[in-house]
């Protein structure tokens, strides 16, 4: 079952879990995964934590804990996911060991609804790295205007991050220069940049709903070929971009100081449209120094059923670049779709969280001690 998962990752993509809950912790379920499914990393979101807590399953003791001590609800979800993240983390610590600090890593994010707030972003993201206290942590940042800043200052700090929610080329450009401009800042305050890692999330599937939808629209012959051509084209021309900035003398001056590239990482790579094989995001974006993070129905169906035929990037990006040109021809707005993802991604992850706010306050009320 994991042959396809053993060439994945000796093709040189790291194979991250996009989920994480207690009961998949305690069950031994990650430590499975980890030893028989070359899973090297997890990675969360507040939709991820949502359904996880909404579950209940193995927070019912802390949850009485914490209601008993009176805490709000939003220190209470901090509480909650530091410690799934904590504990993940020292699971995935050997990995992190044995690769030398590059894989192993467990993903937390900063609060989303802070995403347009650079100075709480940072405050959050050095908050949230002193209560997992763990090296192989990685603190996510959206890729948002306010973002940006917020992660030139976080690397700046030593601080490792995840950035995510980056859907466009300009903005996965803007982000690696924030990522070098915090490595800068913190070589000029003297720090070991070789402990500071980092990964950009560029989001793949939902760039084929979205431009799939305006295509259905248009209709003719012409338009349905296009469909399922924008995610994989646009994601391969980031790893264009990225083999540009890390080739380029601005990178080498950090090399040599022991910085390391901030890897392109695959992420929303569960296929939306039933047509689609399950595993197109992951057997069409294969190429050396990457991550591709899963749902675990896509990790499962890659082992079953992926196909694995080498490096599927590198020597496609004309082929790429004309599908998105075709798509401009028909009157498609790249800048209108990727704005419109980023804006949607931003939303669905502050009404997660909403919701998260709204059922933890809820099992806080119903596990609190009776008065009296």
């Amino acid at each position: 079952m994991t042959d396809a998962l053993k060439r994945l990752s000796d093709e040189g993509v790291a194979i991250w879990l996009d989920d994480l809950s207690r009961k998949r912790i305690t069950s031994g379920n990650l430590a499975e995964l980890i030893d028989q499914q070359h899973v090297v990393g997890v990675t969360t979101n507040p939709s991820i934590f949502q359904k996880a807590i909404s579950a209940g399953d193995g927070y019912r003791q802390q949850v009485h804990d914490l209601a008993t001590r009176k805490v709000t609800v939003d220190e209470a979800i901090r509480m909650i996911t530091t410690a799934d993240v904590r504990d993940a983390a020292d699971i995935l610590r050997p990995v992190f060991d044995a690769t030398g600090g590059q894989d192993g890593r467990v993903s937390i994010e900063v609060d989303p609804r802070l995403a347009h707030n650079t100075e709480a972003t940072v405050a959050e993201a050095k908050q949230l790295a002193w209560l997992v206290d763990r090296p192989n942590t990685l603190i996510k940042i959206p890729a948002t205007k306010a973002g940006l800043p917020a992660i030139t200052e976080v690397i700046g700090l030593g601080i490792s991050v995840n950035v995510t929610l980056i859907f466009s080329l300009e903005r996965y450009r803007e982000v690696m220069d924030a990522y070098l401009a915090g490595l800068e800042k913190a070589r000029a305050a003297g720090l070991d940049l070789s402990l500071i890692r980092s990964v950009a999330s560029f989001f793949v599937s939902r760039v084929d709903t979205e431009v799939d939808k305006r295509l259905e629209k248009i209709g003719t012959d012409e338009a349905k070929a296009l469909k399922g051509k924008a995610a994989l084209a646009n994601a391969r021309l980031a790893y264009q971009a990225y083999e540009e900035v890390f080739a380029g003398e601005r990178f080498a001056a950090l090399d040599k100081a022991g910085a390391h590239k901030q890897r392109p990482l695959w992420a929303s790579t569960g296929v939306k449209d039933p047509a689609y094989k399950d595993t197109l995001y992951v057997d069409e974006l294969v190429a050396p120094g990457t991550v591709n993070t899963m749902p675990e129905a896509t990790l499962e169906a890659t082992a079953a059923r992926g196909r694995i035929t080498g490096d599927t990037v590198r020597g496609t990006y004309a082929e790429a670049r004309a599908d998105l040109d075709a798509l401009a021809a028909l009157g498609i707005s790249y800048d209108d779709v990727v704005q419109l993802l980023e804006d949607e991604g931003v939303e669905k992850f502050e009404a997660s969280w909403n919701d998260l706010l709204k059922s933890t306050e809820a099992e806080l009320a119903r596990l609190a001690p009776s008065e009296g």
